[in-house]
This record gives structure tokens, C-alpha cells and sequence, in this order.
């Protein structure tokens, strides 16, 4: 019997390989553990050097065949050469704090190591950085496929709905750009581009809010 045949006897059933991942019940294999990799010299989404591990168990929480996430556009305020950070939030300034996690899948609920996100968004203002790398930062999913974002609730500028750009490039893979967003958002409903199926599954916690969303990528 294998370690994960004995992991499914002893867990209920109802407890998916993605809820193992998430509590780091669910063992990887050791080829599978990958070393962080190193950002490009431009900092920007490029070709990571690692292949996709194959042996990574699926997950069915995540169905194989999934529809791949949605692109949506750059916007006008990307710049490349973002500095390699999970954390985004700059001491004393205002705005509620956001924790976003999650998972970078393929198409058949492979977890992807290595895989590059790059996020942007605007302060509690609802203002860009253009000349310097406030609220930009770019990071690589570790060996299960994970990824952990600590910012701040992005504010409102006209026209839009609340959101947080991203990039995301798994090893050797196209790069996916598109739009992180919040449930329960008046402006939801009148934003020419927002789209229900880039909704976090968002929680407020004592520390402010916690935001979850795995991304699907479209390759197996």
C-alpha cells in the first residue's frame, strides 16, 4: 500500500488531495521537491529553467478537463522588472490587509512547481506606482504548486471594480495575464470586464482579509 493509499484510509473522504495540500498532510514525492528558482534578469514573467513534475498526485478537487482560467487584459499599468516578493504591504501605509493563497494547477490538476505569478495593483487610494514598484512583486509557487500573497485591499478608481492584476507562466509555458476579483462589490455589476469566474473566495479575519483562488493553466 502506498503512503497515499494509507493517507485515503485514514482521512475522511471528504477531505480532497487539495485540503491535504493546503494543511501539508499530503506527502510529496522527493523528486518532486524542487529548489526555488531565480528570478530573470529582467524580473519580469519569463522562462523558468525546472520542468513540470509529473508525479505529483491530481487532485480532485480541481476535475480534469477543467476549464482553463480566463485571460483578461494588462491594463495600461504593468511595468516589467518587478522586485521578487510575496510581500507586497509597505509599513504605515493605509489600507485593510489582504493575505491571497492558492495553487497553480494544469488542465489535469497537476500542482505546477516553479510556477512565475507577477502581481500589480493599484494603494488604498486607488492609485499606480509608475515611477517606482509599490504594491509589485513577483514570486514563484513552491514544490506543491502553492502561492502566498501578503498586500492590502486595492482601492476603487473610476470605471473599475476592485481588482488585482496577474501574471502567471508555468516552467516553459505560455504566460497567462488576467484579473483577481472580490465578491460582493457594488461595482461588480456595471464593470465592463469583470468576470464571476475570477471571484476569490474572500473571508474577513481579525487581521483583515483573507483571499483564496487557484489558477488553472492550459496545459496538462
Amino acid at each position: 500500500m502506498t503512503t497515499n493509499d494509507s493517507l485515503d484510509d485514514e482521512i475522511p473522504q471528504a477531505i480532497t488531495r487539495k485540503r491535504l495540500l493546503q494543511l501539508g498532510l499530503l506527502a510529496v514525492p522527493a523528486a518532486a521537491a524542487l529548489t526555488a528558482g531565480a528570478a530573470t534578469s529582467t524580473g519580469s514573467p519569463g522562462e523558468a529553467q525546472q520542468a513540470v513534475p509529473e508525479d505529483l498526485e491530481p487532485t480532485p478537487a480541481c476535475h480534469d478537463g477543467d476549464a482553463p482560467t480566463i485571460a483578461q487584459t494588462e491594463g495600461p499599468y504593468f511595468k516589467p522588472n518587478s522586485p521578487l516578493t510575496s510581500d507586497l504591504v509597505i509599513p504605515g501605509a493605509p489600507g485593510t490587509r489582504l493575505t491571497v493563497s492558492g495553487y497553480v494547477f494544469t488542465r489535469s490538476c497537476r500542482p505546477v512547481a516553479q510556477a512565475l505569478l507577477d502581481f500589480w495593483q493599484a494603494d488604498n487610494d486607488g492609485a499606480y506606482d509608475n515611477t517606482g514598484y509599490k504594491w509589485r512583486g513577483h514570486q514563484f509557487t513552491d514544490a506543491n504548486g502553492r502561492f502566498n500573497l501578503s498586500t492590502i485591499v486595492p482601492g476603487l478608481y473610476p470605471g473599475r471594480t476592485r481588482h488585482i492584476h496577474v501574471k502567471v507562466q508555468a516552467p516553459n509555458q505560455r504566460i497567462l495575464t488576467t484579473q483577481l476579483y472580490f465578491p460582493g462589490e457594488p461595482r461588480n455589476n456595471t464593470d465592463s470586464i469583470f468576470d464571476r469566474r475570477l471571484l476569490m473566495t474572500v473571508r474577513t479575519v481579525p487581521a483583515g482579509k483573507e483571499g483564496t483562488y487557484d489558477f488553472i493553466l492550459n496545459f496538462r
